[in-house]
């Protein structure tokens, strides 16, 4: 059984003690180092693949770490890895081995490691934690792609704007005050919004307001109030709101699933669900639901007195509550809203290609007109004389 090599009294691990070279233990500063080492979730996915293939293939867990470590192309992480293979040879489990980098390995991915080990089925509860990860990765990566139009269409209209009001309009202004006519009020608009683009109070005022709204959002988001009140801003967005709640809900439900099904209690598994929830609005919904288990009520009950989780949610957990197939129906959520998702960001997309060419163009064509009205309207006296 692949579970033999997990127990910390295991001969094999004594045996693979004796093979591990002093050359690779790293000194206490450098594991105190690489405690801080934080490791992108690509690498975290690829790892866990492998690391389960490994273990499958009936290499001793401490040797395939060592392996694994051998063959990684970030060295931080690598070396991090040789910590814990080593840890391992000289008996300890992997969850507390992995406990010791809380900033790469998250509770989640602990809790369910922990739960593998006293179920012998580590190798399966790897393969779940690299599917978590593939999908909460594919959500967080269609929640961004439906953010590049918008940032695109801002970024490309403020460039436009302000290469026009510098470079154009000025030599506009020098032309009207050579004709000495009465000028229309969006003309006269326009030509102050350049005059006060291009003078040293707005290249000097610009930078600094715009570094010190950043500033005091990322103060401001440290804070609980702060960042309560911004996320739920969030969700009240048109469009992207929604899109970030359905992200949020897929990652809900696929990781409470995950950890349900790995044999962790409901509480215990909410409790660790917190810690993975990015949106504070969704954090003490959570947090509540736990309090009112704790109480003797249902899952389904908890989640009714949420003002962010939507009924269909309710509605399918009390069902899954009813005929004791909780997982079940929380997987089904889960595919739910990752099909919902997808179909959103993929028609919120095409409707934002258009959305590019009206708004540039828009802005374009406002100070065009602006600066050939007084033309239309010298124009309009000659002709009208």
């Amino acid at each position: 059984m692949t579970s033999s090599y997990y127990t910390p009294k295991n001969k094999n691990k004594i045996k693979e003690k004796s093979q591990v070279s002093p050359l690779n233990k790293l000194s206490f500063f450098e594991d105190s180092l690489h405690k801080k080492t934080k490791v992108k979730q690509k690498d975290l996915l690829i790892f866990f693949k492998q690391l389960s293939v490994i273990i499958k293939s009936g290499v001793p867990l401490a040797e395939g770490l060592k392996l694994l470590s051998e063959n990684m192309t970030n060295k931080e992480f690598a070396k991090c890895i040789m910590i814990i293979s080593n840890k391992l040879a000289s008996g300890d489990d992997l969850s507390s081995a992995f406990k010791i980098y809380d900033r790469i390995f998250n509770p989640i991915t602990i809790g369910l490691i922990e739960a593998g080990e006293a179920g012998g089925i580590l190798s399966e509860v790897l393969e779940r934690i690299a599917s978590l990860l593939e999908a909460n990765a594919k959500i967080k990566s269609e929640i961004k792609s439906s953010l590049i139009y918008p940032v695109i269409i801002f970024v490309l209209a403020i460039t436009v704007s302000l290469a026009l009001l510098i470079f154009i309009v000025p030599t506009f202004e020098e032309m009207f005050a050579g004709m000495g006519a009465t000028l229309p009020a969006l003309t006269r608009f326009m030509l102050s919004l350049s005059r006060f683009v291009t003078s040293s109070t707005f290249v000097v005022a610009a930078p600094l307001i715009i570094f010190s709204l950043i500033y005091l959002f990322n103060v401001s988001y440290r804070t609980y109030k702060g960042r309560l009140f911004i996320d739920q801003l969030i969700l009240k967005i048109p469009l992207f709101g929604n899109l970030v709640l359905m992200g949020e809900l897929a990652s809900l439900c696929d990781t409470l699933c995950t950890l349900l099904k790995a044999g962790i209690p409901l509480v215990e598994g909410l409790e660790k669900c917190i810690n993975s929830s990015g949106n504070q609005s969704i954090k003490n919904s959570l947090i509540k639901s736990i309090s009112v288990i704790k109480n003797g009520n249902e899952l389904s009950y908890s989640f009714s007195l949420s003002k962010v989780i939507p009924k269909l949610i309710i509605s399918m957990v009390k069902i899954g509550e009813e005929s004791g197939e909780l997982v079940f129906m929380l997987n089904n959520m889960a595919i739910f809203y990752k099909r919902e998702l997808e179909e959103s960001v993929n028609v919120l997309t095409k409707a934002m290609e258009p959305a590019v060419i009206f708004v540039v163009a828009g802005i374009v064509g406002t100070i065009v007109i602006s600066l050939y009205l007084p033309m239309f309207d010298m124009i309009n006296q000659v002709g009208g004389s």
